[in-house]
């Protein structure tokens, strides 16, 4: 997500899975559920906005030590309905692209915060 060239991220609770990590809000799709509908499903659920049209950026898969690989897809949202607001997350932050490599963030997202992808769309942060 982002807003006034700031990207939305969340810090897990302690209770939950990889606590204290840094993440993107988003989460896995249900089966039957497109790329696009988990992540407004999940918006929903964890921020309560209505996400308008997610576009994919980034895809790539990644395994966690001793776990099977994983298809992690990042898809954009610019803009939604009702306002942000912290359902599940220890805290959320809006940041400046350049600052997001200075969070201990999960280390799937690590790659794609080094991709051509990220780093085309977000070089000016």
């Amino acid at each position: 997500m982002v807003k006034e060239g700031r990207i939305l991220i969340c810090r897990r609770r302690e209770d939950q899975p990889h606590p204290g990590k840094w993440e993107f809000p988003g989460g896995k799709a249900e089966p039957g559920e497109s790329p696009e509908e988990a992540l407004r499903r999940e918006l929903l659920e964890e921020l309560g906005i209505e996400a308008a049209a997610p576009a994919e950026i980034s895809r790539y898969t990644f395994a966690y030590p001793g776990k099977n690989p994983i298809l992690l897809i990042f898809l954009l949202v610019e803009s939604w309905k009702n306002e942000v607001e912290n359902r599940i997350f220890a805290s959320m932050i809006w940041e400046a692209p350049g600052r997001l490599r200075g969070y201990d963030f999960l280390e799937g997202d690590l790659p794609f915060l080094e991709s051509k992808e990220f780093l085309g769309l977000y070089s000016r942060g």
